[in-house]
């Protein structure tokens, strides 16, 4: 996977419109002039075979959610299945990844962490290892050259489900640092859950292990956002397992988009600089399997609205859309074959917003 044909994106960001108030408690709620055909649309996605399962949708534009709309059950080792609805808190998957990009970034701006140094991973130490050759930067872009396998079918080689539930489990980030390379650092495309992984544990080196960096996303992320119902879970070494486990509301996931939407503006409050939440949006890499493009730690669409997205397993999906000032949320259970059908869904629904 190469970084051949990136289209040319400029950074966009939406302020929050005048007289419309911050969901420091409770969200806006507001109607589209073609609020009908949105609904429309929202329906489709719940009922259309080949969208398989969805849970939840939001969609937000101008600051007040326009649709919020639940189905189905969720499912518990412990307990019986309940109604999934407002207060069920969901799992976001991979959109931690983009929540760490958000973390990183805070360090970032204070001067704790650089993109360009030497990414401070104790298996990479030894001057004479090609993995010292690792940036931080080759971490967020997912370039880093190891040799990692993001595969999820049963019986094939695949270190996300080892790391996940096997003999990485118990630490997340060594599992994947002990990789060697298979590529020159910085040089290869390859999306990889264990790279996230590694690189939470820069930041828990920096911030402190367990505690110290679960306090550190609650002061930082979760507090300022009013996100109350926000989960991180945390392997037996201290670490974030950023690449997988957030739990957390629909409107509550919906506020970490609206930060980035912002400009990493909250309120009164800069969380994080508009200079580090540009990078979300800037493509790097292309993946050519589905020819969708990666910043650090977020996808990018390339279309017209500039929309970029947190993308999770099964099709969780955070979309932030500058151009339409717009928030669109999906939770559910989707095949990766039909990825693209749930791609085209997301496109209906930005054409009904689009009333330019």
């Amino acid at each position: 996977m190469n970084n051949d044909d990136l289209p040319p994106i400029v950074p966009a960001f939406a302020p929050q419109p005048s007289g419309v108030e911050w969901p420091n408690a409770e969200w806006p709620r507001g109607e589209h002039p073609r609020q009908g055909e949105l609904d429309a649309v929202v329906d489709e996605v719940f009922t259309t075979d080949e969208l398989d399962l969805t849970n939840a949708v939001v969609v937000i534009q101008g600051g007040r959610v326009l649709v919020e709309r639940y189905a189905g059950v969720q499912e518990f080792f412990d307990r019986p299945a309940e109604p999934i609805n407002a207060s069920s808190q969901l799992l976001s998957w991979s959109m931690a990844k983009s929540m760490l990009h958000m973390v990183v970034g805070t360090l970032v701006d204070e001067g704790r962490l650089d993109p360009d140094q030497l990414a401070p991973v104790p298996e990479w130490r030894d001057e004479a290892d090609a993995r010292h050759r690792i940036r931080l930067r080759d971490l967020l872009a997912m370039r880093d050259g190891l040799a990692f396998v993001e595969e999820y079918e049963i019986g094939q080689t695949s270190h996300v489900l080892e790391m996940l539930f096997g003999e990485g489990r118990e630490d997340v980030a060594g599992y994947t640092a002990r990789l060697p390379l298979a590529h020159e650092p910085g040089t290869f495309f390859n999306y990889s859950s264990g790279t996230s992984n590694v690189l939470s544990r820069v930041v828990a080196d920096v911030v402190g292990h367990g505690d110290p960096y679960r306090d550190y996303l609650v002061q930082r992320l979760f507090e300022p956002l009013g996100m109350k119902s926000a989960v991180a879970t945390f392997d037996p070494t201290g670490v974030f397992i950023a690449s997988s486990y957030v739990h957390a509301t629909a409107l509550d996931f919906a506020k970490f988009g609206l930060l980035y939407l912002r400009g990493g503006r909250w309120d009164d409050k800069q969380l994080v600089s508009r200079a580090w939440a540009a990078t979300a949006q800037v493509p790097l890499s292309v993946d050519d399997e589905s020819s969708s493009y990666y910043s650090w730690q977020w996808w990018v669409t390339g279309d017209q609205y500039g929309t970029y997205w947190a993308s999770g397993y099964e099709g969780q999906m955070i979309n932030v859309v500058p151009t339409l000032d717009a928030l669109i949320l999906r939770f559910g259970h989707t095949s990766s074959d039909h990825y693209p059908a749930l791609d085209a869904w997301r496109g209906r629904v930005l054409d009904v917003l689009d009333v330019s």
